[in-house]
């Protein structure tokens, strides 16, 4: 019962080190009580604290998916919290088998901790592609404002994680073997995040792009109303109107809620007047193609295109379960509202385009939950001037979650050596340095515009030359460090008994 306790508290601990709170100390504390709390047990015991673990892990840090799903979605209390503890305990089985693993294969060995440091880097690695994947809350996103950041740069917010892993358990395996061998292991790579340059790109020395991102503050509970699309429109527009001089105006994901012949009538002349004056608008809208094997299926997409002053269309890769598409489709919708809200039936491209071109600057292009996304960010970004987001995160109300995906957002820009800029609806807009750092941002559930001056970035950090695989490489070493012994004895004794 105690252990029990131990793993559910240590789990939920680990928000506190997660935006906005952002205390890193707790990124220690958490794996660091997961680890003695799995000392000496059995392998199915581990796999219950393991379990228990991810369910204070999840249920604090994405506590959010609640506000989704009864605000908007429709859904009571009683249901949702159902709905919520059930996505929860379901994340928390990747902990339980993490912990299952561990035990199973290191049981009663001092090697543990090396083996406990690369187990859990393979399950965030695993967390970020299974089942379409859901890499938030990765350890690594805590060290985002302090001055162990740069290691992001070198290799992602993957090795931020090792690094984290490294000094906490390390540090508890040399106060607990009273040894100071694993301190050489959890002080090497922050003395290696120390000694790296702060920054791996340069700008490029061609003129600044001017950009206008607008937030127009739109409630969810109006948006998909049919009755208000030129009210919404409107708005847009007229928040637009004093920026017209600007080389770019973003409207975020979903803006035009509605399909563009729908919108055309509210917008046309609007868009018209920008091109003729040269002024490029991007914004979110529901495309539509149909099927090419079966021309009568139309396919719906989550899509981010330029309107004036070019041509171009981005298509989400990465939809959200339930959000964007139902899995199990033909049971589950009509079953509740939030089954059937007016965007949940999008589709993935079969191909789309990676960026967009404003002018002469290349845009990387990701819309909301894919900035999530370390590699697809990564391969998005390789070849960019700078990377546009865009997003709706009134879906979640004042939660944790705006802030969360702010701090995610900001490690790519870290991770990539680019600028961001992030288009919301309701907040957190906002203008992301190379580093990492905020440039500027608007307050939250406020219509404005941020205008910015934006320089285009040139060259490519060690991370998006290679990605996520030196990190698994370390860890596959850590792991057959912790694992030497076992062969090395049974060979041993083969010896002395052949």
């Amino acid at each position: 019962m105690i252990r029990t306790a131990g793993a559910l508290l240590s789990g939920a601990l680990a928000v506190f080190a997660f935006a906005p709170f952002s205390l890193p100390l707790f990124a220690l504390i958490s794996p660091a009580a997961l680890f003695l709390l799995l000392k000496d047990i059995q392998p199915l015991k581990a796999a219950w604290i393991g379990w228990c673990y991810g369910c204070g892990f999840f249920g604090a840090g994405v506590s959010w998916v609640w506000v989704s799903i009864h605000v908007y979605g429709g859904a009571s209390v009683l249901l949702a919290t159902l709905a919520t503890s059930l996505f929860v305990m379901a994340l928390a089985l990747l902990f339980a088998l993490q912990a299952w693993l561990l035990v199973r294969i290191f049981h009663s060995k001092t090697t543990s901790w090396l083996g406990f440091i690369a187990v859990w880097i393979g399950f965030e690695w695993l967390r970020s592609w299974f089942l379409t994947g859901f890499p938030w809350l990765l350890l690594g996103y805590t060290w985002l404002d302090t001055p162990l950041k740069s290691l992001a740069g070198l290799s992602g917010v993957w090795g931020l994680s090792l690094m984290t892993l490294c000094l906490a358990i390390g540090s508890v395996q040399a106060i607990t073997q009273r040894s100071s061998k694993p301190l050489f292991l959890a002080l090497a790579l922050p003395l290696l995040s120390l000694s790296l340059p702060s920054s791996w790109t340069s700008e490029k020395p061609v003129p600044h792009l001017q950009v206008a991102l607008v937030q127009p503050n739109i409630s969810q509970h109006e948006k998909w109303d049919s009755s208000q699309l030129e009210a919404i429109l409107q708005q847009h527009i007229d928040l637009s109107k004093p920026y017209q001089d600007h080389d770019l105006i973003v409207w975020p994901e979903t803006a035009i809620p509605s399909l563009y012949y729908q919108a055309a009538p509210y917008t046309e002349d609007f868009f018209s007047h920008l091109n003729t004056i040269g002024t490029t608008l991007i914004s979110g809208f529901p495309f539509m193609t149909y099927d090419t094997d079966n021309p009568d299926i139309r396919r719906f997409h989550n899509s981010l295109g330029i309107f004036s002053q070019g041509n171009g269309v981005y298509h989400k890769q990465r939809l959200v379960p339930f959000g964007e598409y139902v899995p199990l489709e033909q049971q589950l919708r009509g079953l509740i509202d939030f089954f059937d809200l007016p965007m949940s039936e999008f589709s993935l491209p079969e191909h789309t385009d990676l960026m967009l071109q404003v002018g002469q600057t290349q845009l990387a292009t990701l819309i909301c939950y894919e900035i999530a996304y370390p590699e697809l960010t990564r391969r998005s970004a390789m070849n960019s001037d700078l990377i546009l987001t865009v997003s709706n995160d009134a879906w979640f109300g004042d939660s944790l979650a705006a802030e969360q995906h702010l701090q995610i957002a900001r490690m790519r820009a870290l991770e990539n050596g680019r600028w961001v800029i992030r288009g919301t609806n309701d907040g957190i807009t906002a203008v992301i340095a190379p580093d990492g750092g905020l440039n500027q941002r608007l307050s939250r559930k406020q219509p404005g515009v941020l205008s910015a001056s934006i320089p285009s970035m040139q060259g490519q950090t060690p991370y998006q030359k290679v990605g996520v695989w030196p990190v698994l490489g370390i860890s596959l070493l850590l792991l057959l460090l912790g694992l030497w012994p076992r062969p090395w004895r049974a060979f041993k004794d083969h010896a002395m008994t052949g």
